[in-house]
């Protein structure tokens, strides 16, 4: 939370991070794609693109950009450090009672950790479906590419 504060991240939306979350649904090709910043307590959306096939009511979740660390797979990620790629998020136990999959209909997640320059993880960069979506290791290694790419630009801000 600390490094969070540091670097002015997690608590209000950015344009510049909602037009990176832009440019990785278009890469994707995902609906939603989000830069996500995980704290102890909550779970904030500093970067948003819903794009124009997301459902209303998902649309309707995420206006608050906020959401308890219990929602959704990036807290996950954080802290295993690793990327997840879930095509179906229904195929694995673990990840199919989470409350995305009945409350808003997540089906599909690829996400990879923010990892800054001291260690911390910060967050992710990651996309959500609802349809279940064939991401394999394409997918993997353009998250990953995306991620250290924002990573960068998190450093940049940091110079500024």
């Amino acid at each position: 939370m600390r490094r969070l504060h540091e670097l002015g991240l997690g608590d209000e939306p950015d344009p510049e991070l909602d037009e990176f979350a832009r440019r990785v649904g278009e890469v994707t090709k995902a609906p939603l794609a989000m830069v996500n910043f995980v704290r102890d307590d909550r779970q904030y959306l500093g970067g948003l693109y819903a794009g124009p096939t997301v459902p209303e009511a998902l649309r309707t979740a995420l206006a608050g950009r906020t959401f308890t660390r219990e929602h959704g797979y990036c807290p996950h990620v954080v802290v295993r450090r690793k990327a997840l790629v879930l095509d179906d998020v229904c195929d694995y136990p673990r990840f199919a009672g989470n409350p995305v999959v009945d409350e808003i209909g997540i089906r599909s997640y690829l996400g990879a950790p923010l990892i800054d320059r001291t260690g911390v993880a910060l967050g992710t960069v990651c996309v959500v479906d609802v349809e279940p979506r064939p991401w394999g290791r394409p997918g993997l290694g353009t998250i990953k590419a995306l991620a250290s790419e924002m990573v960068a630009q998190i450093h940049a801000r940091e110079r500024t």
